[in-house]
């Protein structure tokens, strides 16, 4: 089965058996408290899914839109670095290995061998399972492993380690040993976190932490230098579109057929200066000359485009009719993009 083309909806087939004959009522009781304990300021120091039942109904809640956004911070990584294909993966908190599927699909049939690192046996549990039925060799390959995550976290060195919505759940000491260590063990790191003011706060300290240990910026910014955002006057986030299940509409109590992830990531690589067995060099990455950071505003005869630069910082660029062939793909524009477009 060719990943690239089959991940999502293998992953929507997988929930779908998962969930079916769950009772609504009590998967939107667990919903309901789940939210309570993510949207809290309090980071913890247990797992926040207890027991089977909290982590099916994270599974409905959470894990399609985790998926989400950890593929698109990964589409970003690949499209700075096109030439380099990761052979070993470590999902740091993963889970119910969401950001291992979003890596099965973006290196498509080269997946790499991953391994699942959380603390919340329940969960790895239901990733192994929601795995098996996948029917995707690769995820069925991973390897499942229980894992205090926190100061003492010891990590395999890996060609990638993601670290996705996890920085939240810790106390500030244990992030900051969490980044130290990815640092250390891998040649790329991608960490994401809801797009919200403290979680860019976040995804800003791992991306200085990162930067720091040598590491270079692949995405989003397309530099190194500063974040030129002023702390606290705005927050740099991106949005994914998340396809909903009828079940999904009913847990969540929406009613579209769709919903968009608000998420902040950092992808960044340490260049080579020698292969270091067994993890493979990363390739030169080339960043965009310049991304998208809010909704392309569409007028008549002209797109407005909020910008972030490599050499400007924050710009706004006015894309009209006599830009010819980039009008039409400032039109086409999303959020989140690259710019200017590749040829």
């Amino acid at each position: 089965m060719n990943a690239s083309s089959s991940a999502s909806d293998a992953l929507r087939a997988a929930l779908a058996g998962l969930l079916d004959g769950l009772p609504t009522t009590r998967a939107a009781q667990a919903v309901d408290r789940l939210i309570a304990s993510y949207r809290g300021t309090t980071p913890t120091d247990a797992p926040v899914l207890r027991d089977r039942s909290d982590v099916v109904a994270y599974a409905a809640y959470r894990m399609p839109a985790t998926f989400e956004a950890v593929r698109e911070a990964l589409g970003a990584l690949r499209d700075a670095a096109p030439d380099w294909v990761p052979a070993t993966h470590t999902d740091v908190g993963g889970g119910t290995g969401a950001a291992t599927w979003a890596v099965a699909d973006v290196w498509e049939a080269e997946a790499p061998r991953t391994a699942v690192l959380d603390w919340a046996e329940p969960a790895l549990a239901l990733g192994r399972e929601l795995a098996a039925a996948s029917g995707i060799p690769e995820l069925r390959a991973a390897d499942w492993r229980r894992a205090r995550i926190g100061a003492a976290l010891t990590l395999d060195p890996a060609d990638l380690v993601t670290v996705s919505y996890v920085l939240k759940e810790l106390t500030p000491a244990d992030r900051t040993a969490l980044v130290a260590e990815a640092a250390r063990a891998a040649r790329a790191v991608v960490v994401v976190e809801p797009g919200t003011p403290d979680g860019y706060e976040r995804i800003i300290a791992a991306r200085d932490q990162l930067i720091g240990a040598g590491f270079t910026v692949a995405a989003p910014c397309p530099h190194s230098a500063a974040c030129p955002i002023v702390p606290g006057s705005d927050w740099c986030h991106f949005a994914a579109r998340v396809s909903r299940s009828s079940l999904h509409r009913r847990v969540k109590g929406g009613s579209l057929a769709y919903e968009d992830e608000k998420y902040a990531y950092i992808a960044a690589v340490r260049l080579p200066v020698a292969p270091v067995a067994p993890v493979a060099p990363v390739a030169p990455v080339t960043p965009a000359p310049a991304r998208v950071v809010r909704r392309p505003q569409i007028r008549k005869g002209q797109v407005l485009l909020e910008l972030c630069t490599a050499d400007e910082g924050l710009a706004r660029q006015t894309v009209t009719k006599r830009h010819g062939d980039h009008y039409k793909a400032a039109r086409d524009a999303h959020w989140g993009d690259p710019w200017p477009p590749a040829p």
